[in-house]
């Protein structure tokens, strides 16, 4: 739809051909683009699931919705007015208010806590940005992302005031276009997470240790919480009776995931943000996580039995494959998520993070035919060929050595892209991988800003918690 919406605005007509599973949620991108009489025609069923006769017939009835589509009038339409800045919407009981925010889809359907003007004007002052300060605007509904509306739904997502710095950075984040914010509400059901780095996590008591990726401690649970309700409120995914969101099988929100600086220092190692290129500051980086690894034990005195523990249960399986969208995102976005007990045994010996993800580059493999196949079943990307991507100049030759299906191939494009965040129970030998969405989502950092009375004000009492 954003594409036909472009060659429309071009003056070129335009018609888009959707599955009978994304044609509301056309319509509601159509809207959100201001042109909601965009002509599309629809395929009906799933085309990955059709044979090759079932889809010739399908497609000889799309004719007849194309050329109806070409020579129709578009016309442009107008947004629905919403709440302007500092407009009170609504006014009742704590009750009431929840069932007022919950039957306007405004709720991630867990209570919030309302974002009364004083409550907003508390968080505001830990940033010297004005409200009305525009950070970008969030597909698919394109809605200004603000410093006001970070504000309400770091309010409602039950933050403290003090976070307000980290939840402008995660809204910088999801609002930089590497990001691909667009892309995040597809029928992989992938959910953000956010990496945290610099002296804010002790300073306001973010978990690193036993329980890191669990709910429960209230900065990593509310700071993960603001984002899902963050893009569901302001850039406008949400699943049914909404339409924008399309998860197949979703997951639930990530809680925000803190690096153990303390332990990275003693071992010689760079934080995550370092190894971004930021330094050890207040850093907080964002990326969408499409699968999640079984639990890694890895036991043994040398580095080698951890490697190849992370290799044989991470760097094994077709599950990989949600990791790359063809050369067009050869950024693998992959984080490691170990404990420092296993990191001690492998710094030991000298090896770096960036060792680590050479060691993975290195051994893990699978078939090519695997990679092609798994390709074409997820969302039928038919046209992934490697060798036709060497022969493009998009990927490296060994990708076609030849063209037996059953040569291996590497399964991480590049090993400066496997991040490694060292966390958890510091006396466990789990670890855990994340895989981001290829294309979608890649791994973005932004530095936090404090407000210049940062210290003044972390003096200052918090509001009620009523």
């Amino acid at each position: 739809m954003r594409a036909s919406a472009a060659a429309e605005k071009s003056g070129c007509r335009a018609v888009g051909i959707i599955s009978t599973a994304f044609m509301k949620q056309s319509r509601v991108i159509a809207r959100a683009l201001g042109m909601p009489d965009l002509a599309v025609a629809e395929y009906p069923g799933n085309v990955s699931l059709d044979d090759e006769e079932t889809f010739l017939r399908k497609v000889e009835g799309l004719v007849p919705q194309i050329v109806q589509g070409l020579s129709s009038p578009n016309l442009p339409g107008e947004r629905p007015e919403e709440p302007r800045l500092r407009d009170v919407v609504y006014e009742g009981t704590l009750d009431e208010v929840q069932e007022f925010y919950h039957s306007r889809q405004w709720t991630d359907g867990l209570p919030i806590v309302p974002p009364t003007a004083e409550r907003i004007e508390r968080f505001l002052e830990f940033t010297d940005r004005s409200p009305e300060e525009r950070i970008g605007i969030l597909p698919p509904e394109r809605r200004e992302a603000t410093v006001w509306n970070v504000a309400v739904n770091g309010v409602m997502a039950g933050c403290r005031p003090e976070y307000m710095p980290i939840l402008l950075g995660i809204v910088e984040a999801i609002a930089d276009p590497a990001y691909r914010l667009e892309d995040a509400g597809s029928t992989s059901g992938g959910e953000p997470v956010v990496v945290l780095n610099g002296p804010l996590i002790k300073e306001l008591d973010f978990n690193y240790g036993q329980g890191v990726a669990r709910v429960g401690r209230r900065a990593n649970t509310s700071v993960g919480r603001f984002l899902r309700l963050y893009m569901r409120n302001v850039a406008g995914f949400r699943i049914p009776p909404g339409e924008t969101d399309k998860a197949c099988i979703g997951a639930g929100f990530n809680v925000a995931l803190a690096e153990n600086e303390e332990a990275v220092t003693a071992l010689g190692w760079k934080s995550f943000a370092a190894e971004q290129g930021l330094g050890n500051g207040n850093v907080v980086s964002v990326m969408n996580v499409r699968s999640v690894s079984p639990p890694i034990y890895s036991a043994g005195t040398a580095a080698a039995n951890h490697l190849r523990k992370f290799t044989d249960v991470w760097g094994k399986g077709t599950w990989l494959w949600s990791a790359y969208q063809g050369p067009r995102s050869l950024k693998m976005n992959g984080i490691l998520a170990m404990p420092p007990i296993v990191a001690k045994v492998i710094a030991g010996e000298g090896l770096t993070k960036r060792d680590v993800g050479r060691y993975l580059y290195d051994n893990a493999w699978m078939t090519a035919g695997v990679m092609e196949q798994s390709a074409r079943d997820d969302g039928g990307n038919t046209g992934f060929d490697l060798c036709a991507f060497v022969e493009q100049g998009l990927i490296p030759s060994e990708y076609c050595r030849s063209h037996d299906p059953d040569r291996l191939v590497r399964i991480f494009w590049k090993p400066e892209e496997l991040g490694i965040v060292v966390t958890g129970d510091p006396l466990r030998n789990l670890s855990r991988g994340y895989m981001g969405g290829g294309k979608s989502g890649a791994t973005t950092s932004k530095e936090i800003r404090l407000p210049h009375k940062w210290h003044q004000l972390r003096q200052k009492p918090d509001l009620p918690a009523q």
